[in-house]
Formats: structure tokens, sequence, C-alpha cells
């Protein structure tokens, strides 16, 4: 036999869902709706084109100091050179930049791998600011669509005094408010999101900084 009760309810939930989701694209809000969605579109892009972007990055053969160590030793300058070109790395690119400038003086080797990681950095943090930016603007444009909500339903209110729906005006209200809901989800989304993916980038820059210490070390090295 049917059970009736969890039947109201499941209908009950159902009604409620399609009460929300009716509310999200309402008329009076889906102005505002519709540029928080493609913000939160564009912000789970970034990150998720970033977070594989980063891990590339951090995916270094083990042995590859190793092998620059022992080519330089061996005065093997160019096989050096070629099993950087063969790493599509941060680091490789930025040993290459070391290696190219050996036999000058250590302060421009430093120098050059310096401004060589300062582009790699430039280019890990590529559209980090756009959900940074989001983060802070999202739930602003949400107040903005519940504030201009709350004037239209208070402008009708005051237009008709004398014909005033309350259950019209509450109902103009919440629908407006959920703006409000939907920027606040975008901002906290892109909030999180960015402080993934700049924390995963500072743990990168540290392990560049660690490995290109490391190759100066070695050129520092007597015979170098």
């Amino acid at each position: 036999m049917m059970n009736v009760p969890f039947l109201l309810e499941t209908v009950t939930q159902t009604e409620e869902k399609e009460s929300f989701f009716s509310l999200v694209f309402a008329t009076s809000s889906l102005w505002i709706m519709i540029p928080l969605f493609l913000m939160l579109g564009w912000v789970i892009y970034v990150f998720i084109e970033r977070w594989i972007t980063l891990s590339r990055a951090t995916k270094v053969d083990r042995n590859f100091m190793n092998h620059i160590k022992d080519f330089i030793h061996e005065g093997r300058f160019d096989s050096a050179v070629a099993l950087c070109k063969g790493n599509d790395s941060p680091l490789a690119r930025m040993i290459e930049k070391g290696i190219s400038r050996i036999g000058k003086p250590l302060g421009d080797i430093s120098t050059a791998i310096e401004n060589t990681g300062q582009l790699e950095v430039q280019r890990l943090e590529k559209r980090l600011s756009s959900i940074a930016t989001i983060s802070g603007i999202a739930p602003m444009v949400g107040f903005l669509g519940t504030v201009t909500g709350m004037i239209s339903a208070f402008h009708s209110m005051a237009s008709n005094p004398n014909n005033v729906n309350i259950t019209d005006l509450s109902g103009g209200i919440y629908t407006a408010m959920i703006t409000t809901v939907g920027g606040l989800i975008v901002g906290i989304i892109a909030y999180v999101f960015y402080n993934v993916l700049v924390d995963k980038v500072s743990s990168l820059i540290h392990q560049l900084e660690g490995h290109t210490t490391e190759f100066m070390d070695l050129l520092n090295e007597p015979g170098q």
C-alpha cells in the first residue's frame, strides 16, 4: 500500500524546488541573475583551467636536477639545454636561461633566472585577478538586484495606497532578495577558488626558488 504521508512530503518538496527555480528565473530578477550565472561559469572555467595548468607545472621529473648536475659537472651544456627544452615546465625554462648565461658573472646569471621566474609567475597567475574581482563584485551585483526590486515593490505600494496587497508586496520582496542569495553564492565560490589557486601558486613558487638556489649553488662549486 502506498505511503500517503511520504507521497505528500515528496510532492511538497518538488513544489518547493520548482518555486525556488521559478524565483531565480523570475522576470524581475532575471536581468541580475544572468550576469551572476555568467560570472559563476567564468569562475568555474578559470579554476579548472588554472588547476590543470598548475598541476602540470609542478610535475617535474625527480631526476631532472640530478641530470642537470651531471651535465654541468661534465661540461655538457648542450645536453643540459636539450634536457630543459624537452621539459615543458617553468623550472626547466628558468634553468635553461641560467645555463645559457654560464660564463658570465654569477650576479648576471641570477638576475636572468629571476627575470625568467617573474615571467613564469605571471603566466601562472593568469586570470586569477578576474576571480578575485568577481568574488568582490558578485555580492554587490546581487544586492543591487535586491535593492532595485524592493524599490519597485514599494513604488507600486506608494502608487496604489488604497489597494495594497500584502501577499503581492511580500512576494515581490522575497523574489528580489533571491539575487542577493545568488550574489553571495557566486562570491563565496569565487573567493574559495581564488585562495585555493593562490595557495597552489605560492607552493610552486617556493619549489622553484628551492631548485634555482640549488642550481646557483652548483655554479658556485669549486671548478665551475
